[in-house]
């Protein structure tokens, strides 16, 4: 508003040192009369008297055109205008009817010298065994997901494996879990359960093309079952997880939907902190109560089943580290978990006679994997089982461990072009049976569509 007289003054200003300097040049070239001077005078004094007219003229302009303006400005309320609220938008609004959609595409060649037999001393379920040899599928996964509100959430997930050229479609999780506040969660539905490391991970995150011999043999694979969970991250500096879960008691290592289908339940405990900017650990201690009504072994030429129950403890620990906390170049992860498992009941062999059943079992494995260099990775992994004399009774059966102790011993290169794509070469010395095993695996893994961030 007050610039433009400002503007109009140096106009003048200027326009004055023009004239000066338009009128004072000829006169230092020529040598000028009386006469001559006062002429130059009259024309300088003309044009200073045309030129403040002008000037004159565009300020009266201004003048008018600022009350016709200051009207419009003295409508202008002293107070903020108060405007309605906007109307709140749904959280999940956006993805109401868009869930994310996921797929993992998995496939393997696989190559044994002797194709694996039972385990002594275990009775695995029915995905205790390893791939099958030669060129297959394996399993992949279908999930969607989604924010239902801002307390609550979905998801399902779906599983298509070959099973001796036939595809069967498995639910592998359905579940809602709500935020209920104070770092508390709740789930409900079927679920993988949170006990171990390894077992509320789906298989297309591990580091290795097979799950360790615990896992396979102790839990089928990874337990997951129908129930409800709880959670709570602790306020503390330290990370500190509290946990646990009533299960319907359906799936392997329980069995039959024991006590009016609340037949298994869980604990957990989990710990975690940073080791300077480069390290990091986390360890954890769980438990799985479980009742088996007739749990059947995965060996499809018998029908040997228990009954009773199953008490399994699992510790678990792992270290990270990569330097400056940046592992995209370089990273190095050392994890382990130990398996106890206490059962009693009653063991029938073969459809037979039940008998009296009183074991003990144990697991473990120790892995390692290095990137030694952006997309390349390199691991070593150790497994082995062990299992009690079941007794006389027992002696010769499946549940004898013949004196053998179970054992693999594996080593993975892979190469990641993203973390979309991973080609896996894999070779196991497989110690789990009398006969030695010498088996090679190529293994790929695609995802499609969405790709959730992968847990600690």
């Amino acid at each position: 508003m007050h610039s433009f007289p400002l503007r109009v003054a140096m106009a003048r200003v200027c326009g004055s040192l023009a004239i000066s300097t338009s009128v004072f040049l000829p006169m230092v070239s020529h040598a000028a009369s009386d006469q001559d001077v006062a002429e130059l005078k009259a024309m300088i004094q003309q044009l200073r008297h045309d030129y403040e007219a002008r000037i004159d003229t565009l300020e009266a302009r201004l003048t008018q055109a600022e009350k016709a303006e200051a009207p419009t400005q003295s409508e202008q309320p002293s107070q903020p205008v108060s405007l309605p609220a906007p109307t709140p938008t749904p959280v999940a609004a956006a993805s109401a009817f868009n869930p994310s959609i996921g797929v993992v595409l998995s496939g393997a060649l696989r190559s044994y010298s002797n194709p694996a037999g039972n385990v002594p001393g275990f009775l695995g379920g029915g995905e205790s065994a390893p791939g099958a040899e030669g060129l297959s599928l394996g399993e992949s996964e279908i999930s969607l997901s989604a924010d239902i509100d801002n307390r609550f959430s979905g998801k399902l997930t779906a599983s298509l494996a070959d099973d001796d050229g036939e595809t069967s479609i498995e639910l592998e999780e359905a579940f809602l879990e709500a935020a209920i506040g104070n770092g508390m969660r709740l789930k409900g539905g079927r679920f993988l359960s949170n006990i171990g490391y390894l077992n509320p991970r789906h298989a297309h995150t591990d580091d290795f093309a097979d799950r360790p011999l615990p896992y396979r043999l102790m839990l089928n694979g990874a337990y997951k079952d129908d129930g409800v969970g709880f959670a709570w991250v602790a306020p503390t500096d330290r990370y500190l997880e509290f946990g646990g879960e009533y299960l319907r008691g359906g799936q392997f290592p329980a069995a039959g939907a024991g006590h009016a289908g609340m037949g298994a339940w869980t604990a957990y405990l989990t710990l975690g902190d940073d080791i300077g900017f480069s390290g990091s650990w986390q360890a954890g201690l769980s438990y799985l109560d479980a009742r088996a009504d007739e749990r059947l072994s995965g060996d499809p030429g018998a029908e040997d089943s228990f009954s009773g129950d199953s008490h399994l403890w699992i510790a678990d620990a792992i270290w990270k580290w990569a330097p400056n906390g940046d592992p995209t170049l370089r990273n190095f992860k050392l994890q382990g978990e130990f398996f106890w498992r206490d059962e009693d009941g009653d063991f029938t062999p073969n459809g037979g006679t039940a008998l009296p059943y009183s074991g003990r079992q144990r697991g473990w494995y120790v892995q390692a994997v290095y990137q030694f260099m952006p997309q390349w990775r390199f691991g070593s992994r150790i497994a082995g089982l062990n299992a009690d004399d079941p007794g006389a009774a027992l002696a010769g059966g499946a549940l004898d461990p013949l004196g053998h102790d179970p054992r693999d011993y594996s080593l993975m290169l892979d190469w990641s072009n993203s973390e979309f794509s991973r080609l896996r070469l894999q070779y196991t010395y497989d110690k789990s049976t009398r006969q030695a095993n010498n088996a090679w695996t190529l293994q790929y893994i695609m995802s499609l569509g969405a790709h959730g961030a992968h847990t600690y």
